[in-house]
């Protein structure tokens, strides 16, 4: 799946796709989503929310760029059994559609959530090493000082600060070793093109990445915006999310700023069709395919 925004191309690369997040959305029922008729792409028949993790490679007349490097191979991850040792295809699915991992100057991550930084490393000879060899990894500097320290942390649930911990070791830490890291501001601006905008809340640095060429602009959502079914309902925070009413103003600030634009929103795990606009509806908002 392709998107052309001015001069700039976003291209979709999935991993996997699943349904359900019923224990981490409790709000999104059958009953509570099917009355949308907007949302049927992004639902089973029987109302389960549907679900897609996926990189976004964006290449600017200047930078090739990947968003979000999804779960990774070989990643021990026992509290999620779905993403527990993964062997995908990935890269293989990079490289047919024409990107070789060395082929990538920068690499940004939304946010330090396991399903979103696996592939920033891949194990060789029992060691982490950087994916992206020649790219420089992007990550909001508050985002990272949360992760480094939450070992300390007793306000998150243990589960939580072990998987952290663990993402930071396998996914993180190798990067910073191999000096490949470069902690920037939540509205730093990776070229003429491509700049991140603070969007807290899921995470205390999550960021949202906008795009602008040509009088044209899109928005890649990172998680501060899981699924569709939150455009109908802003106030519906996850029970993952590091600060839920800070979520839900984040979520009702920028739906408001681009209700009724033609700002294309493209989702970091909505599956197809993955992307729309945002309209006003009901009091709240839907997304226009």
């Amino acid at each position: 799946m392709r998107w052309r925004i001015g001069d700039v191309t976003v291209t979709r690369i999935v991993e996997s796709t699943f349904e359900g997040l019923e224990a981490f959305l409790p709000d999104a029922t059958p009953k509570a989503v099917l009355k949308y008729g907007w949302l049927r792409p992004f639902l089973t028949d029987e109302g389960v929310l549907k679900f897609s993790i996926h990189a976004l490679v964006i290449e600017t007349p200047s930078r090739r760029i990947i968003v979000d490097t999804c779960v990774g191979n070989e990643k021990p991850r026992e509290v999620f059994p779905i993403w527990h040792m993964l062997q995908t295809g990935f890269l293989d699915d990079l490289a047919k559609a024409g990107f070789e991992p060395e082929s990538f100057d920068t690499v940004l991550c939304t946010h330090l959530h396991l399903d979103h930084v696996g592939w920033n490393t891949m194990l060789v000879g029992g060691q982490w090493v950087p994916t992206f060899p020649n790219a420089r990894y992007l990550i909001e500097r508050s985002e990272f000082a949360f992760l480094d320290t939450e070992g300390a942390d007793a306000g998150q649930e243990q589960w939580a600060r072990d998987m952290n911990a663990a993402v930071m070791a396998d996914s993180i830490r190798p990067v910073v070793a191999a000096g490949l890291v470069d902690l920037v501001s939540s509205d730093h601006a990776v070229c003429d093109e491509v700049r991140l905008v603070p969007t807290p809340g899921h995470t205390p640095g999550h960021v949202s990445i906008r795009i602008d060429s040509r009088g044209e602009s899109a928005l890649i959502t990172g998680d501060f915006i899981h699924h569709p079914c939150q455009l109908a309902h802003p106030e519906w925070s996850l029970t993952s999310d590091f600060d839920p009413a800070r979520s839900a103003q984040t979520r009702e600030g920028v739906f408001s700023g681009l209700a009724g634009t033609p700002t294309l929103v493209i989702g970091t795990h909505w599956p197809d069709p993955t992307a729309g606009r945002i309209a006003r509806d009901a009091g709240a908002y839907r997304l226009d395919i």
